[in-house]
């Protein structure tokens, strides 16, 4: 028995080493953008969150306006 668990301890070291030494070299295979590639992204993304935010913004007062204009209706 302990004959097995030490062959699983090894087993397991060897996985482990192997699978590190995959990740080392598919993460010298990553081609990482340049800095001006990251900032124009993120000012593409920084627009569009304010534009959707806007948005949504627009669409929140007219349904709101929309909902209170047809309650007060519906009361009277």
């Amino acid at each position: 028995m302990a004959a097995e668990v030490e062959v699983k301890k090894d087993n397991f070291l060897e996985n482990a080493r192997e699978y590190l030494g995959d990740i080392r070299s598919e993460m010298k295979r990553v081609t990482w953008p340049s800095r001006e590639q990251v900032q124009s992204t993120t000012v593409v993304v920084i627009l569009s969150v304010f534009i959707f935010a806007l948005y949504f913004k627009i669409i929140d007062q007219v349904i709101q306006s929309t909902v209170v204009k047809l309650s007060e209706y519906l009361t009277k």
